[in-house]
This record gives C-alpha cells, structure tokens and sequence, in this order.
C-alpha cells in the first residue's frame, strides 16, 4: 500500500460528529425529508433496524437533556441541517427543543422496528400539509441511499453496500506491519486530521472531568485519584480522561468528538487513553501523534472486517487499537505491536453491546484498563499463547476469529438484548 491510500482511509473514517451517532444519523434523515415538504408536520414515522434503536434509545442528545429516538426524530425535523451531516443538530435551541418535545407528547413522532437485514437501517418519513418524503439511511451514518417524494423517487445517492466510506479494497489490503510501516514513514503534515482527533477527543475527555454528566465515571476516578484512594499513575490518568468523553458525549453534550469507523465512543476510547499515555510517559507531540494514528488506523482493520454494529462492544476494537499505540510510546515495534493485540483480544471479547447509553463510558474504562495493561505485558515480550482459547499465533488470524465471534455467534444473543430493552419496566 502506498502513503496515499492510508490517508485516503483516514481521511474517510475519522469524521468530526456531534452526538451519538445513532440518533444523530436519525436526525440526519428527517432533516433531510423536512427539506422537501412544507407547512405544518402531521406526521414523522422512523423504522430503524435492531441495532440503531438498541443504541438510539437511550443516549443523551447533545444541548437538550433529553433522550429518545422519536424525540430526536422531532428534533431533526424541525431545526436540524442537514448539510452539516453529522453535525447536524449544531444549530438547535430552546425553543426547538420544546417543539419535539411537544410533537413526542402529542403521538406526531413515533418509532417502529424495521423488518429488515440490514444492520444499519434508517427511514424517516414526515407527512406534512400538501405532501409527504421519506429518507433512507443503510450502512453507514450518512449514506442516504434513497429520497422519495409523494411516491416518487427523487434520488438513491450514496451506495446500498457500503458499511464503510472507504473502498473494500481498501480496507482489506491493510494489515498490522504495513501500518506501522505507514506509521513510522509518514511526514507529520499529512496527520493533521490525527492531530485534530487529538485536539478534540482530549477537550471532550478534560469536558466530562471538569462537569457532571452522566454516571461520571471519569470525574469519580480522577476524584478518588485526589482522595489517595487510587494511584496517580498512567492506568488511572488513562481510564479517567478516556471514561471522562464517554460521560460527556453518551449524555448529551454539545462538544464534537472525531469519531471513528462511524462511532464517537470509539474515536475517544482509540484516541484518549494514548493521550494520557503519552503525557504519562513525556512523550514528544510527533511520538504522540504517530502513537495515535495507529490506534486510529488498527482499530479501522479490525473494524473492517467486525462490522459498523455488532452484538459486540465496539470499545473492545478501539482498545484494542489503543493498546496498539501504548505499545507503540514505550518503544514497541512489530512483534510487541502484535502482542498487545493478542492480549487485548483475549481478554475483553465478549463484551456485548446493549445499546449506546451512561453506562458505556465504564466499558470505556474498562477496555482502557486492559489497554495498558495489555502494552505493558506486550513491551516485555508476553503475549498470550496459542495455546489459550481462540488466540493463534498470528495476530492476523485471531483479529479474524474475534471478528468471526462477533459476526456468527452473536445473532441471538443481539435480538435477546433487543427484546429486554424494549420490555422492561422503567
């Protein structure tokens, strides 16, 4: 692979979102159907698949304390932009807010399960006065595949198979010493979308330490930090400023994050822990940003081949990758590098997925823990052996079983999820 193609994946998977992606992308499709009606809305219907209501159903929306996908839904109907993609919902304020809320109350916005295949699958359809449009999103967060206006179809941009924004080929020609050659090889200046994950993951994680959001799992160990309860050391930093972005962004803040391979979570969780590492470790800012674009770029390999959704933590990939880049800044190159791999792998698979909400951000901390912990067994040689369950020998092999894990054997384990999620009692 040539210099061009990794920057042409970063650039494609690493996109600046506001909010959760789930229901943000929910928003991104009625704001792009509000645009082709007019008048007073009647009607705003959302079929989403098992995997977008599982993470849309309880997560924050960014700047209004509330949660809900047929709020969202309102939400993006009424003061959404759609140009801004997954910033969309930038430009909301009070009064918006309380309109959905009243359109939620009122039954104008409701939600049903789509009865589809599809992972990742959105459709909005809003009834106004004179006319009706609905918006299909497949895939990935902003792949809207089809417009139909008044029963006619007006546009099927973006691409039906395209989980991801990068090509296959792409994708699949990546590998673990290609991208640590990449990595060690690139001039800085073509980092510079690496550098603002930096920048903005960071602020989002310094965020949720300095206010109270969510179950405040960063702010509660930088605390006990304080108190002496914990160490002052890199594991706790770590899982502190990582958890920190969680808290913030699963309640509803109003600060964007870089997400990665379409998750916000996953974009702070592959970033922030190698951050506070590097700070840890008094590491140079071009060590540091190398560090980091290889837990960008590792988690995008395993991501490729586990999925955008999954039954699956999506945390445990960008651990993964952020064990990559600790490895990396203690000065670990291609074998250590596959090593913490193989430690990762082995120890936090099988982490499900029970949809986006407060309580990530401790699966947040808990991959964090087991990123250093993975690094510093990967810098001194340990790696878990072959010999040891679903781990082989080469790291490449046991990123394919773990993907094949999350692929094949969770599909009943998902829709079981599913069904407590939408019947328990609140």
């Amino acid at each position: 692979m040539n210099s061009e193609t990794f920057i042409h994946i970063l650039r494609n998977e690493l996109v600046v979102a506001l909010g959760c992606t789930e229901p943000v992308a929910i928003a991104l499709a009625a704001a792009k159907a509000r645009t082709y009606v007019g008048g007073n809305i009647n009607k705003i219907t959302v079929y989403a698949s098992a995997g977008i209501i599982k993470n849309a159903l309880a997560v924050g929306i960014p700047g209004t304390g509330q949660t809900g996908i047929d709020f969202v839904a309102a939400l993006g109907a009424i003061a959404g932009n759609a140009e801004k993609q997954l910033e969309v919902l930038a430009d909301i304020d009070p009064v918006a807010i309380s309109k959905a809320r009243t359109m939620v109350d009122e039954g104008i916005s409701v939600v049903h399960l789509a009865d589809t295949p599809t992972k990742l699958y959105i459709e909005v359809m809003i009834e106004a006065e004179q006319r009706y449009a609905k918006v299909v999103i497949t895939d990935n967060h902003t792949n809207i595949t089809l417009i139909e206006v008044d029963g006619k179809i007006v546009d099927t941009g973006g691409c039906a198979n395209a989980s991801f924004k990068s090509s296959k080929e792409d994708r699949n020609s990546l590998t673990i010493d290609s991208i640590v050659d990449f990595v060690n090889a690139v001039d800085l200046g073509e980092l510079s979308l690496v550098k603002q994950s930096i920048e903005l993951n960071r602020k989002a994680g310094l965020d949720g330490l300095t206010h109270s959001y969510g179950l405040e799992v960063g702010k509660t160990i930088k605390e006990n930090v304080q108190r002496g309860i914990l160490s002052d050391d890199l594991i706790s930093h770590a899982m502190a400023l990582a958890a920190a972005g969680s808290d913030a962004r699963m309640a509803g803040s109003t600060m964007p994050v870089m997400a990665n391979s379409g998750s916000g979570n996953q974009g702070i969780a592959a970033t922030n822990p190698v951050i506070a590492a590097a700070e840890r470790l008094g590491a140079s800012e071009e060590q540091l940003i190398r560090a980091v674009a290889l837990s960008h770029l590792v988690t995008i390999h395993i991501k490729s081949k586990f999925g955008r959704l999954s039954a699956l933590c999506g945390v445990t990939v960008s651990g993964t990758g952020a064990s990559c880049g600790i490895t990396y800044l203690l000065g670990g190159g291609k074998p250590e590098i596959r090593a913490a791999i193989q430690n990762m792998l082995g120890n936090v698979t099988g982490m499900m997925c029970d949809g986006a909400k407060g309580g990530c951000a401790m699966k947040v901390a808990t991959c964090t823990s087991a990123a250093v912990q993975s690094a510093l067994l990967a810098s001194r040689g340990k790696s878990i052996s072959s010999t040891n369950g679903f781990i082989e020998n080469d790291a490449e092999k046991t990123i394919e079983n773990f993907c094949r894990i999350g692929n094949e054997a969770t599909s009943e384990m998902d829709k079981l999820v599913l069904e407590m999620m939408l019947n328990k009692e609140l």
